[in-house]
């Protein structure tokens, strides 16, 4: 008989037909129920057995965490919690699970800390909190690939080892295939690359915003969705050190056309995972909801997890300058009585918390903000004609702030040149870049989405370190 998944046994199965199911034990009760999970889903199947029929031997066996293959029929169920459920008529063991062992790991059928689970993330999987957040990466990794797909962007696969330093922040990797107690050193005393690997000196790439241009300026529109590297010394719970990262680039487009495609983007994205991830959606609502009513009243998120997935969906996203930002939140009650942590003025970055004031106080809906001070955004975003501004925008959600940070690329040589020169970045280092300004330069845009944002976001997590399956941050490369 051909094993079935106990999603479509449950989706699909009717009562009288043969079925064999293949998984893990979640609980054996009374020697006659096994609970059965296969990673499908969420939800386990129960399998009944008559025990009185079952070898002594291989009834010890049948143990949490254990992994079984289960035929039977299918039966209406008697019990709650299940419309159907196997009669069982054979058992196999697979795989045996020492108990006491079991007793030691995140599979002992308890409550966790999230921080004891990181620290087992090879068998956090098997929990129904990380079974959940897992299952829904992949919904939001495949419906970004058929959103663009479906608008006809091309996938560009950007290199991971670079050169180049996108963000200008300095804090990269460094790739060498040096003897690090014996690299060769130029007649300055300095290690001279040009005698590395790759003859200069390279490290993991931040971004691959930059290739992507190049890509866009031929083929229009391209994406691209691989991980990126920044060798930040940060543990707070938004940071990692490597991380996943889509940035989309399109020729011909403006920052307002980049705005409407961010916004149906992220639209599409919550849509998804509100149609396709209901139980694993659900069972992470829940969850929140619990851990809330145990928080001060301070501390409780305003929305419910589906409400916020919803509150993207259903409203369109509100429109602002940075500028017209800083006088709404000088204007608000949290500024005039000294609430807000962090001051506010124009010039500086705006704080998670001034960000998620926009969002769930004043407007009620998501926000962009436009056109920030040059000073504090990156070479490569297009000069406004006010010479204080560039043409970038920001994404706020709630519960995060931030979420997408994009804008109109620099298209004029001239300017591109200088703001290189602003940016102390050498022209030689750039040639490429600022080559396809040189042959028929188009105005351009994108904009990248931190892919664990995102899916904090969609699952209610609140520290990045449990959205993606191995955590690389500061002293911790484990697995």
């Amino acid at each position: 008989m051909k094993r079935e998944k106990i999603a479509e046994v449950l989706k699909n199965g009717q009562v009288g037909n043969d079925v064999l199911v293949k998984g893990w034990v979640r609980a054996f009760r009374s020697n006659r129920f096994i609970s059965i999970n296969d990673g499908s889903t969420i939800n386990n199947i129960q399998a009944v057995v008559d025990f009185e029929n079952l070898d002594e031997a291989l009834l010890k066996k049948i143990t949490t965490a254990a992994s079984v293959a289960v035929s039977g029929k299918l039966v209406a169920s008697q019990g709650a919690g299940q419309a159907i459920e196997i009669e069982v008529k054979n058992v196999e063991v697979i795989g045996e699970a020492n108990p006491e062992e079991v007793q030691k790991t995140v599979m002992q059928p308890k409550k966790h800390s999230l921080e004891f689970l990181r620290e087992q993330a090879h068998l956090r999987f098997r929990t129904n909190t990380f079974g959940a957040v897992f299952r829904i990466r992949h919904a939001v990794a495949y419906a970004i690939h058929k959103f663009f797909n479906d608008e006809g962007f091309f996938y560009l696969h950007t290199p991971i080892v670079t050169a180049s330093d996108a963000e200008g922040a300095g804090e990269t990797f460094k790739v060498t295939n040096f003897d690090p107690l014996d690299p060769p050193l130029d007649e300055e005393g300095n290690i001279d690359y040009s005698k590395d690997f790759f003859g200069k000196a390279v490290n993991l790439t931040v971004s691959g915003q930059l290739e992507a241009e190049l890509g866009a300026l031929a083929l229009g529109q391209v994406y691209t969705f691989g991980p990126t590297f920044r060798a930040e010394n940060s543990n707070t719970s938004r940071h990692l050190a490597e991380f996943w990262m889509i940035e989309p680039e399109v020729a011909f487009n403006d920052l307002n056309d980049n705005m409407d495609l961010t916004e149906e983007f992220l639209k599409y994205i919550a849509k998804y995972v509100l149609d396709n991830c209901l139980d694993d959606l659900q069972f992470l609502n829940d969850r929140e909801a619990k851990e809330d009513s145990q928080k001060p009243t301070a501390e409780r998120n305003e929305m419910s997890l589906k409400d916020r997935l919803n509150f993207v969906v259903e409203n369109d996203f509100k429109r602002l300058t940075y500028t017209e930002a800083i006088e709404v939140l000088q204007r608000s009650k949290p500024y005039k009585k000294g609430k807000f942590k962090y001051d506010v003025k124009w010039g500086v970055d705006l704080s998670s918390e001034h960000e998620r004031y926009l969002v769930e106080k004043e407007f009620k809906c998501p926000v962009i903000l436009s056109d920030y001070p040059s000073e504090i955004k990156a070479f490569y975003m297009r000069q406004n004609d006010d010479d204080k501004t560039v043409a970038a925008m920001d994404v706020l959600f709630p519960g995060i702030g931030e979420i997408v940070g994009g804008s109109q690329r620099e298209e004029r040589l001239d300017v591109l040149k200088s703001k290189c020169a602003d940016f102390n970045i050498p022209e030689e280092d750039l040639w490429w870049y600022l080559d396809t300004r040189k042959f028929g330069t188009v105005p351009h845009a994108g904009f990248g989405l931190g892919f664990e944002r995102m899916v904090m976001f969609v699952t209610g997590m609140t520290n990045i370190r449990d959205v993606i399956p191995f955590p690389r941050t500061p002293q911790n490369a484990e697995f």
